[in-house]
Order: structure tokens, then C-alpha cells, then sequence
């Protein structure tokens, strides 16, 4: 088998790399035309130009510009019912926020913040029992979503990177509004009342929060703060794992900036 030193390559990739054909770079300097095509390959590769298969830049490093909004939503979405799979090494790996069929408005929600923040990748939906995924693939999901780890989130730190709290600081609203339709709710409760001899039954509406984990409810408690809204702490058994928000003023704030699911 005949091999080419390292300067003829070198000579093939110039020619290459400026315009010449692959048949008359094989005139030029003798070599096979097979020969000149692998090594064309191999060098839009390492560039990362192989004609379909050039990677989306970063939307946070490399990108025109992250969408911001669109990415606090999306980040409460993924610390509620988010989670990232990369079945082996050789995979891209996928973002999927699980979403219950009764909210198609929450997916459809989803799917729209997913589209902003990686516009240069495709959105599908997987059916599941009862629920459909919302999934997205890209190699810069480690980077975008450093919560990221092995386990469950609530049996590990969740702390957000100060770039990523000054996206909840600049967009309080959709970071709250991701909280709650991901694991939260907007109830009617009702309780009765002696007036004047009668019980009479009223009924006020009611927001709820709830997640295992310490670290995450504490992101929620601490932007409901933010942002003028009034919330307490109830227990399940000795288990405090939800924030409710009652009091009228705050409740009329949710429903202007976050509303019941749909």
C-alpha cells in the first residue's frame, strides 16, 4: 500500500480548501481521487463543516443571543418535571419535560419555549401513558442546564449558576409561571360560616406548590418574594413540601401573571 507524506496532504487540503475539484487536485499531485475525498472529509470534519451535520452553536456561548424569557420558563419546567438522557457516549443527548395530556395548553407552552431557546434544533412530542414528552436533542444541554446529575433532584443540590439567576432576577414572572405548571396548581377551597344564625358556604381560590426537594421549593418561595407575593408553608404529616399562596392580593397576582393550567 503506497502512503502520502504529510506535506503532499498538506498541499491536496490547500488546493481543497480553495476551490480546486478533487479530480484535478489528483491530477495535480498524482494521487488516487478516493484518496483526495477522504481527506476532504476528514478536514470538514475537524472544521465541523460535513455538508448536514454542522453542530448548532451554544445558545448561551456561541448563539446571536439567548432567549431569556423563554429559558426561565424552561428552566422551571425542567427542575418540575424535566430530566436529560443520554442513553450512551456516542448519543446527543435529549432535554424532556413531561406534560400530563389534560394541560395540551402546557404543551403547547413548552414546546414554544423550547423552539426559542434552541432555534437551530428540532422539538418533538412522545406519547406516553398518560403524558407526552416534550423533547428536544443538543449537545449543549450540559451546559444550558448544569442542575444536571445523577439521581433524583431532590436526593442532590440544586443551585442555580449566578448567569442563571440573573435570568430568574431579570424574569421572575416566567420563572414562577414554569414553577407552577410544572408542579403546581390553582384549586378552589371552600369553608362555611355562621351569618346572622345561618351558615352560609364561600369559597376563595388558592395556589399550591409542591416538590420534594428543599433546595427547589427555596427557589420558588424566594422569587414568589421578589415579587410581592404572600406565601406560607404546609406540611403533609411532618413532610413540609408545599408553598401555598392564599391571601387575596397575592392570589390576584398569580391569576394576572400566572393563571390555572389549561
Amino acid at each position: 500500500m503506497h502512503t502520502h507524506g504529510t506535506d503532499v496532504r498538506q498541499k491536496a487540503i490547500a488546493l481543497l480548501r480553495s476551490g480546486v475539484r478533487n479530480a484535478e487536485v489528483s491530477r495535480r499531485l498524482g494521487i488516487p481521487v478516493g484518496t483526495v475525498g477522504y481527506w476532504l472529509h476528514l478536514d470538514r470534519a475537524k472544521q465541523g463543516t460535513l455538508p448536514g451535520r454542522s453542530t448548532p452553536p451554544c445558545p448561551r456561548c456561541e448563539g446571536p443571543g439567548l432567549h431569556r424569557a423563554a429559558y426561565a420558563y424552561l428552566l422551571a419546567l425542567y427542575l418540575g418535571d424535566g430530566h436529560i438522557i443520554q442513553y450512551s457516549q456516542h448519543r446527543v443527548p435529549s432535554l424532556m419535560i413531561a406534560c400530563d395530556e389534560a394541560w395540551p395548553g402546557l404543551m403547547d407552552e413548552c414546546e414554544q419555549a423550547m423552539r426559542a431557546v434552541f432555534p437551530d434544533n428540532s422539538v418533538c412530542r412522545v406519547r406516553r401513558t398518560g403524558c407526552r414528552n416534550v423533547k428536544v436533542y443538543s449537545l449543549h444541554l450540559w451546559c444550558m442546564f448544569p442542575q444536571h446529575g445523577p439521581g433524583k433532584k431532590h436526593d442532590r443540590l440544586i443551585a442555580l449558576e449566578p448567569w442563571q439567576q440573573q435570568i430568574v432576577d431579570e424574569y421572575p414572572w416566567e420563572f414562577i409561571r414554569g414553577l407552577f405548571h410544572s408542579d403546581g396548581c390553582r384549586i378552589t377551597n371552600w369553608t362555611t360560616r355562621m351569618v346572622a344564625g345561618e351558615r352560609k358556604r364561600y369559597e376563595y381560590p388558592r395556589y399550591f406548590f409542591t416538590n420534594k426537594s428543599d433546595d427547589v421549593r427555596r427557589l420558588c418561595s424566594d422569587t414568589l418574594t421578589a415579587v410581592g407575593v404572600e406565601w406560607t408553608t404546609l406540611a403533609r404529616g411532618s413532610d413540609p413540601f408545599n408553598i401555598s399562596v392564599a391571601r387575596r392580593g397575592s392570589v390576584a397576582l398569580m391569576d394576572a401573571h400566572v393563571g390555572p393550567k389549561y
